[in-house]
């Protein structure tokens, strides 16, 4: 449902929700989710503690619920890039430039990602690395199918397996962008989506080996 059809009351818990989940967002990527407290959330969103546990049980199910919703837009974003216009070439362009678009767009939440999801602290939530694999999964997918896509039409040499063409892309735009995150005056994400898509695409060696 469309927010604009909703009741003033639903649009008003609506805008709470979401600025409380913006609050929490920035304390987490501040300082941990460990290091976070109900309390702490309550108070940068100027809401009372009592009024945050009427929309979250807990800051397990808070934090579920932010980093659920925040994947959801990346995988729409990401997939949007895959399945657009032009030829398969065109849909790596769009999804390398569309991982460092969303990256510089939500910064907050990258720090927070990368923080958990590359440390042991990403386990304390029981399920939550499984369904954020699954949507990571559905991503590979849909990659490796842009490359299978592409051999097929003979944009692409055959003899590679397409899913280990994801995961290398998928892995080398990780890496651009943490170093982005570590030093982003030294090591910015190229502006130019084929400064990335030359490592696979173009290979390394100057002749058959």
């Amino acid at each position: 449902m469309k927010e604009k059809t909703l009741s003033r009351r639903e649009r008003e818990k609506i805008r709470q929700r979401k600025e409380m989940l913006a609050a929490a967002l920035e304390l987490f990527s501040e300082k941990g989710f460990h290091n976070v407290t109900m309390h702490e959330i309550a108070e940068r969103s100027e809401f009372a503690t009592g009024t945050l546990y009427k929309f979250f049980k807990n800051k397990e199910a808070l934090y579920k619920s932010l980093l659920y919703e925040q994947t959801d837009r990346f995988d729409k974003a990401l997939t949007k890039a895959l399945e657009g216009p032009g030829d398969e070439i065109e849909k790596l362009r769009a999804y390398v430039e569309a991982k460092g678009r969303i990256f510089s767009e939500n910064i907050s939440m990258i720090r927070l990602y990368f923080a958990e999801t590359q440390g042991a602290s990403f386990n304390i939530l029981a399920g939550l690395d499984a369904k954020l694999r699954r949507k990571h999964d559905q991503i590979l997918d849909r990659l490796a199918r842009v490359f299978e896509a592409g051999m097929e039409k003979k944009i692409f040499r055959e003899g590679c397996d397409p899913f280990y063409l994801a995961i290398t892309l998928d892995s080398i735009t990780k890496a651009f962008l943490l170093l982005w995150l570590e030093n982003p005056d030294r090591h910015p994400y190229p502006q130019d989506p084929d400064q990335i898509l030359d490592i696979i695409l173009k290979g390394l060696v100057s002749h058959p080996i």
